[in-house]
């Protein structure tokens, strides 16, 4: 008989059953195949908050097909991926499928043997029914053969730690979203939700529109001498009378004609020049939250898109893990880097010692690594023909930075040039720098922007020739709205939240309608972000506090390591967030942000009024619910005509996602869209509309040649 080994995907399973042989049946369990149920709590919250699972309706024929291979192997192995949501769907699988003993599984002892020695062990017995050292758990950072045979020879039992840190969270959530969003529906609208994660987000976004509200630009002024020289350059003012200029310290244009009347009659002195080497390092291997951020940086890749991404990369071997906090690398793979980049480079790019990194991202977890190809001599080129170019595009990405972190740091050379003048009122020192790369180095594999600014020689006390001074009138900018990118960061630097979750967390807060991204694809809240965010801040202030949702991921990060249980972790956040809960649904008045309009109902003749609902604003009869006429806003037009109907016009609209797309105005009537801004203007080769699309104008039609950038 043969031994069944389980996965999540079909992806995953294919890619091991490469490397095991004809005794080995490898099959996928399509996720999870138990669940809380989705029209209950399914939290006991009298007996322990004991869990509720049910098998979904989609699982149920992979977990019968499950079942019917596991009575006919001899051993099942597990092998799941190696976080907590990997052990905890693990774990599922023995319940869902009968295993026995497997209701409270262990942390191994030690001295198991292994899988190999099990197998053979049961082909020489008579096997009536299964038993649980037939039942392993084995965990592996990349899907490689040499690391799944290093796993089968090292099998162990279920971590019900881990299993329970993954539990407490779920409980958590539900808790939450099952007991707080019914309360906001009774008083603000229905189908809002509320998230322990989701709902600090939003509050971050909302915190930051606010602080941009509030803000008020300064005026403040700079002045550049412009030098005659080969090659001609510019020093900013940086001294008056030995006082280095602070941002605001020339706060007027008066201040700055002043200054430069000052100097109308003054000479230019070369005061100091100060020639150092300075270097750049590599940035770490990436983690979940920078490749994230990078991703996003440097190709506009959502979360979402990343991590989609990366786990088909997963999946096919190509790299290692992708839900990692960790910067560790293995010794192997380190090794292997060095070995690659002597070959390719040379000497002078091969570090005399390997370089490590250390993990300082607040309660990483478990032991994994970073996130690197799984064989470095697999080139982005080698393998682009078995990718498609998104797939290319994060490969190459990873496996840069991998090899440059194994690197020289890049140098230059810096330049620093003062040059004196003297007023009649005051002394000046303007200062001009300069940086020519000398050496690539891991600049070689990971390219950055690194604009060359070249000084002429100068030297000391020579007299330079100013062919004027440059006032230049600039504001204070307010702090920047958040980014994909800039929010994963704020997440992780606040400890909340977990690899796992950013980009889930990211796509449900725009899915609810509570954040947009604006055309510089920035986070906005809507009103409705807005007003559900107050509320929460108001009544429930833990639900959004940073430091409270930091604290419970500390929680569960001892739940995972067993030095907490997960029962009184619960209970303890339970019990004051139900009795709150309670009080507040009888002392807080409903919300209504309803506008009167001059409109009437063409239905009933009773007032329009416009309402808040889930996805926005809309119109409503003020009749309702003897009338249930609702409308669309009126929105404000592109000046288009729809070329489709000829009679709607073009109008900026928002999917349920949050996204900006182009529209008619005669929806649903008429469906057309663009998810481009169109210009107006026709493409000359097919008559399609012409858009703007990454600084460009091209045509819509993606079959048109001239839609290519």
């Amino acid at each position: 008989m043969k031994s069944l080994v389980i996965v999540e995907s079909p992806t995953k399973a294919r890619t091991i059953s490469k490397f095991l042989g004809k005794d080995f049946v490898v099959e996928s369990s399509f996720g999870h195949v138990r669940d809380l149920p989705s029209s209950t709590l399914g939290v006991d919250v009298e007996h322990n908050f004991e869990p509720k699972y049910v098998i979904p309706r989609k699982a149920s024929p992979h977990v019968k097909k499950l079942k019917e291979l596991a009575k006919k192997s001899d051993a099942i192995v597990l092998a799941t991926d190696e976080d907590r949501e990997g052990e905890a769907i693990a774990w599922h699988l023995t319940q869902a499928l009968g295993l026995e003993n497997s209701k409270s599984p262990a942390r191994p002892a030690g001295g198991q043997n292994t899988i190999s020695k099990q197998i053979q062990n049961s082909k020489n017995t008579k096997t009536q029914k299964q038993d649980i050292k037939n039942v392993q758990r084995i965990v592996f950072h990349e899907i490689t053969k040499k690391a799944i045979e290093e796993a089968l020879h090292h099998p162990r039992e279920i971590d019900i730690n881990l299993v329970n840190a993954q539990q407490a969270r779920r409980v958590l959530d539900r808790i939450v979203g099952y007991k707080l969003s019914p309360f906001l529906w009774k008083k603000i609208v229905r189908g809002l939700s509320a998230g322990r994660v989701q709902s600090v987000a939003v509050r971050l976004i909302v915190d930051r529109e606010r602080e941009i509200e509030k803000f008020r630009p300064e005026e403040y002024w700079t002045i550049l001498a412009h030098v005659d020289k080969e090659p001609p350059f510019s020093a900013g003012l940086w001294h008056i009378d030995g006082k280095q200029l602070e941002k605001l310290s020339i706060g007027s244009q008066k201040q700055a004609d002043d200054i430069i009347a000052d100097l109308a009659d003054a000479s230019y002195t070369v005061a100091s020049i100060e020639k150092k080497e300075t270097k750049r390092s590599p940035h770490p291997p990436f983690t979940t939250s920078t490749l994230q951020q990078a991703a996003s940086q440097r190709f506009g890749f959502s979360a979402r898109q990343t991590m989609r991404l990366a786990q088909q990369l997963y999946e096919e071997g190509l790299i290692t893990y992708m839900r990692t906090d960790s910067l560790n690398l293995s010794t192997e793979a380190v090794a292997a880097a060095r070995t690659f980049i002597q070959s390719e480079f040379g000497t002078s790019y091969t570090l005399s010692h390997a370089r490590t990194f250390k993990t300082k991202s607040k309660g990483a977890q478990e032991a994994h690594e970073a996130i690197r190809p799984t064989d470095v001599t697999r080139t982005p080129a080698s393998v682009a023909k078995n990718l498609d170019k998104q797939q290319q595009k994060l490969y190459e990405f990873i496996w840069q930075r991998f090899v440059a972190t194994q690197m020289p740091e890049a140098v230059f050379d810096a330049t620093s040039i003062d040059i004196e003048s003297k007023g009649k009122r005051a002394a000046y020192v303007f200062r001009a720098t300069g940086s020519m790369l000398r050496f690539d180095g891991f600049l070689k594999v990971y390219p950055l922007k690194t604009e060359d600014t070249l000084l002429p020689e100068l030297s000391r006390g020579e007299k330079l020739n100013i062919l004027g001074l440059e006032p230049k009138q600039h504001f204070t900018e307010p702090p920047p709205r958040y980014t994909e990118a800039s929010l994963i960061k704020m997440l992780e630097k606040n400890g909340i939240g977990r690899p796992s979750t950013y980009a889930p967390t990211i796509g449900t807060i725009q899915e609810r309608n509570y954040v947009q991204k604006n055309e510089a694809k920035r986070f906005q809240p809507t009103e409705m972000g807005m007003m559900v965010t107050d509320m929460l801040v108001e009544h429930f202030p833990n639900i959004v506090d940073v430091t409270f949702t930091a604290a419970m991921e500390e929680t569960l990060d001892k739940i995972a390591a067993g030095s907490e249980d997960w029962v009184p972790a619960i209970r303890a956040f339970y019990e004051p967030f139900e009795e709150l809960l309670q009080t507040k649904y009888k002392t807080v008045e409903k919300q209504t942000a309803d506008e009167q309009t001059d409109e009437v109902c063409d239905k009933c003749g009773k007032p329009m009024l416009i309402k808040n609902g889930r996805f926005g604003k809309f119109l409503a009869c003020s009749g309702f619910p003897d009338c249930r006429n609702t409308k669309r806003l009126p929105q404000d037009s592109l000046g288009i005509k729809c070329p489709s109907c000829t009679n709607g016009d073009i109008i900026q609209r928002r999917s349920k996602r949050g996204k900006v797309f182009y529209g008619c105005s005669a929806y649903p009537a008429c469906t057309f869209a663009l998810w481009d801004r169109p210009t107006g203007e026709k493409c000359k080769t097919c008559e399609s509309m012409m858009v703007e699309k990454g600084g460009n104008i091209v045509c819509s039609n993606k079959e048109c040649k001239k839609n290519e950038l």
